[in-house]
């Protein structure tokens, strides 16, 4: 039988221990993820990769702060200008013992003006939204 490693996090994770987690995310999401402990530095990872192991950032840290979820656009920091969605990760006392944060560069994009120009495009996904939504 083989022997698997476990990844834990604590308060006192580093780079090292919060890395494979911050990486499963950014991989499943394919967004920029950013990720530190409560009393260590963490990781930025952006296209499949640690850009830097010794990371943190405002969000993150006023996550970190008040142990709660924010959805913001950043006035400093790396991702300046660009929004971002940052959660605690809770101990089972409900303290936020980490932060991880991904980047929405989605959510960059204004939809309305970019399909503005395409009436058409936006009456088809109005009709293929309609036709599975069964009205009452």
């Amino acid at each position: 039988m083989a022997e698997y490693t476990k990844i834990q996090v604590s308060a006192d994770s580093d780079a090292s221990d919060i890395a494979p987690f911050a990486m499963a995310v950014h991989e499943l999401l394919g967004l920029p993820v950013t990720m530190r402990s409560l009393n260590r530095k963490g990781v930025r990872i952006e296209k499949g990769k640690i850009l830097d192991n010794n990371y943190t950032g405002p969000v993150l840290e006023q996550v970190l702060k008040e142990n709660k979820i924010i959805r913001t656009i950043p006035t400093s920091g790396k991702y300046t200008g660009i929004p971002v969605i940052v959660v605690p990760v809770r101990n089972k006392e409900g303290y936020g013992i980490a932060a991880i944060g991904v980047v929405d560069v989605v959510g960059t994009v204004d939809l309305g003006l970019v399909f503005g120009s395409y009436p058409e495009v936006v009456k088809q996904v109005q009709e293929c939204v309609r036709s599975k939504v069964a009205v009452p």
